[in-house]
């Protein structure tokens, strides 16, 4: 018996991406392209399982941009390299861009992607002033996400700009015309690690707090990894822009210096001006330095006004803790002024060994502003 199916029905865009990707394998390249055109829900990532090299990538990516592709995500396996043809920025009605280990070399007459709103690059060659110019000329950018890069000094111009990735060697961030953003979480490497840490990111005249979230005031979760707070530091000043956080909700610091001053300004910067701030996690740095000075014990009371209070901040996680005395002082000033404070979880460094015991009972003899916070003291870790 034969069944007439009705007409301009699109049965197989239903199927689960995995079983569509698996029909696609089966065929031909130039076939598996001219069925995908058939259905803008479906989604071009392609491996070496289609791609053999530079002449099948040029091929597939010639017929792409005749036929208004909205997605493309391309990867070749097994560690392959490829130089993206000049023909992927004919692609005018890219929504969703996501590149992983190519050369790219935007042409003199590219004027951007003028409705691509997602942006991926993974370990891209690609010079400078050619990655701000295709950021700035995306003007509907939401979601930026930039790996893997080397000794990258980046502006970014994107007013649309809501979710923002870095990770890799950056010498320098500014975000210049950002006001949108809800979330950003930067990872700052270092592949020489012999060099001096405030000389590798540059001393400069102007202060990189500032530069980098001195103009985000929609800012909802902040996620700041291996030397973050380090860079933060960076510049002559840690208080000429005065701006409030009001969306903020989450604080992630990793690799927090407590025995750099300038580090645990910076912390106290971003929480202080986050008047909704629920949830701070924040882990020490695994291996801390000696001083180079006696610490101020009076640092906490000194900086900090009489009437603070984090009137929203419910849980607190620190991890890698050493106990050192600003260490002990920053916990000692949340609880203490912390009036909804539920969970303060506190887990010591593995290189604290003999201290746990006294660490423990000073940490139970803080006082409390909130009578329902729990100090859960985290031994078990390896």
């Amino acid at each position: 018996m034969h069944t007439e199916l009705p007409s301009g029905e699109d049965y197989i865009s239903d199927l689960p991406q995995s079983i569509i990707e698996t029909i696609l394998t089966k065929l031909p390249l130039r076939d598996a392209v001219r069925t995908s055109i058939l259905s803008n829900k479906w989604r071009f990532s392609l491996s070496t399982g289609y791609l053999q090299g530079s002449p099948d990538v040029d091929q597939w990516l010639l017929f792409l941009s005749r036929k208004d592709v909205k997605e493309l995500v391309l990867e070749l396996g097994d560690g392959e390299w490829f130089r993206a043809p000049s023909c992927l920025f004919a692609c005018k009605k890219l929504v969703r861009l996501e590149l992983v280990r190519c050369e790219l070399d935007p042409p003199l007459s590219f004027k951007g992607f003028l409705n691509l709103k997602h942006l991926n690059l993974q370990q891209v060659l690609i010079a400078p002033d050619a990655v701000e110019n295709l950021i700035s000329c995306c003007p509907l950018l939401e979601s930026l996400t930039l790996s893997y890069f080397d000794s990258l000094e980046l502006t970014i111009h994107a007013p649309n700009l809501k979710y923002l990735i870095l990770e890799g060697e950056f010498k320098d961030i500014c975000l210049e015309n950002t006001p949108m953003l809800v979330a950003i979480s930067v990872a700052m490497y270092m592949t020489d690690m012999t060099d001096d840490i405030a000389e590798h990111f540059g001393q400069s005249s102007s202060c990189n707090f500032d530069k980098f979230l001195g103009g985000v005031p929609s800012l909802e979760k902040l996620s700041g990894h291996i030397y973050f707070t380090k860079y933060m530091s960076v510049g002559n000043t840690l208080g000429k822009t005065q701006i409030t956080y009001k969306r903020l909700k989450v604080i992630e610091l990793y690799q927090v210096s407590f025995e750099d001053m300038k580090e645990v300004t910076v912390v106290l910067r971003l929480i202080l001006n986050a008047p909704n701030l629920q949830e701070l996690q924040i882990s020490g740095s695994s291996n801390p330095s000696p001083a180079t000075e006696t610490p101020d014990l009076d640092f906490w009371e000194k900086e900090c006004p009489c009437d603070c209070a984090f009137k929203r901040l419910k849980i607190v996680k620190m991890t890698d803790v050493s106990g050192v005395p600003h260490e002990m002082g920053f916990i000692e000033f949340l609880l203490g002024n912390s009036p909804v404070l539920e969970i303060m979880s506190i887990t010591p460094s593995v290189y604290v060994t003999e201290g746990r015991v006294n660490m423990l009972i000073e940490l139970l003899r803080l006082k409390r502003a909130s009578a329902e916070a729990e100090i859960i003291f985290v031994q078990d870790q390896v």
